[in-house]
């Protein structure tokens, strides 16, 4: 594919991320078009297609017949967890390149099979990672990176959101299509910042689990808190839960000085990252930034110049490992051994 032609997207899954926030940012995407709409309801996918200016709408049945269209080249995959495999697994057999919304898939297997499909068709497979392209966690990155902040030993990170039955999606409750609760959900970020962040993985998890709504969280997570331990010796803390209102932090601990960003992981409001550096005080504010665009644009940019992108199937998957290995944890009451 040639640099100067726009990479045209299928979008599979119209909920309201996909209608709030994927959809509306191919309309600025200079790489990147909308061509194709996909959703179970045919009617709903021909009405949302209207609105964003698709060129052809599907029901999930025509699956097939939207991969075969000639100007899809690539898939925006935003159903709920479980069914994510399915949709990339076909997409790679027929040759288009996916850009899947995190988590990856609902269990490790699945991503693994993700990944292969891929990798085997020779089309490149995204994890929608927003955070490794929004700029206060880019700031965050470089002064781990740079050695600013000295040895980290010590992260904190939490993401919560209160989750209301009735209002909030109920997939999000059902453990054979989003895997498990707040941990898949929200925890997720929590997980793959840290290890973004530092560029390590870590090799041993404790964890535990609540749920004092059995009514609601009968079948996944009411809340979750974990430790993981890196080779370096690196501890990160974190928590996920859906019993509190919306909220974010990442908190990071060096020999040479702390940096704190917060909110660190929704997409809609101000950012501001404060620290210390010895004696020198950090105070640094980002404006909100339309982020699905940013990693719109990465994807296509990649798919046209024939290269890999860095948040890619094999992190998520990745990710998906480590998720799993928290919920063992949870089961065994007792640290568990990554196995990647």
């Amino acid at each position: 594919m040639g640099v100067g032609k726009k990479v045209g997207f299928a979008v599979v899954g119209l909920g309201t991320i996909a209608q709030g926030f994927v959809l509306p940012s191919f309309a600025k995407c200079k790489n990147a078009k909308l061509v194709a709409v996909v959703s179970r309801d045919k009617d709903k996918a021909a009405r949302v297609g209207r609105k964003f200016k698709s060129n052809a709408h599907y029901s999930s049945e025509e699956y097939a017949a939207c991969l075969a269209n000639p100007q899809v080249d690539a898939v925006f995959v935003a159903t709920p967890n479980g069914l994510h495999e399915s949709f990339t697994v076909q997409a790679a057999q027929a040759g288009k390149h996916v850009l899947c919304e995190k988590p990856l898939a609902a269990t490790a297997e699945q991503a693994a099979r993700m990944v292969e499909a891929c990798r085997r068709n020779r089309v490149l497979l995204m994890t929608a990672y927003r955070k490794y392209f929004e700029p206060s966690s880019l700031f965050l990155k470089q002064l781990i990176q740079s050695g600013e902040l000295g040895r980290i030993d010590l992260i904190h990170t939490a993401f919560s959101e209160l989750y209301s039955p009735g209002k909030s999606l109920a997939w999000l409750v059902d453990s054979n299509l989003a895997g498990g609760g707040p941990l898949m959900d929200l925890g997720v970020y929590c997980v793959n910042t840290s290890r973004w962040l530092v560029d390590e993985d870590p090799v041993e998890v404790s964890a535990q689990s609540w749920a004092r709504d059995t009514v609601t969280f009968w079948d996944v997570e009411e809340g979750i808190s974990f430790r993981l331990q890196f080779p370096s010796g690196l501890v990160a803390q974190g928590s996920a839960s859906y019993a509190a209102v919306l909220s974010s932090f990442i908190y990071v601990q060096g020999t040479k000085g702390w940096a704190s960003l917060t909110p660190a992981f929704p997409f809609d409001e101000v950012r501001r990252l404060t620290g210390k550096i010895g004696k020198r005080p950090i105070d640094r504010t980002f404006p909100i930034m339309d982020e699905f665009g940013l990693e719109i644009k990465e994807f296509a940019s990649a798919i046209q110049n024939r290269r890999p992108v860095e948040s890619d199937g094999v992190q998520g998957h990745r990710d998906m490992v480590i998720l799993e290995s928290i919920y063992n944890s949870v089961r065994k009451q007792r640290p568990v051994v990554i196995n990647y």
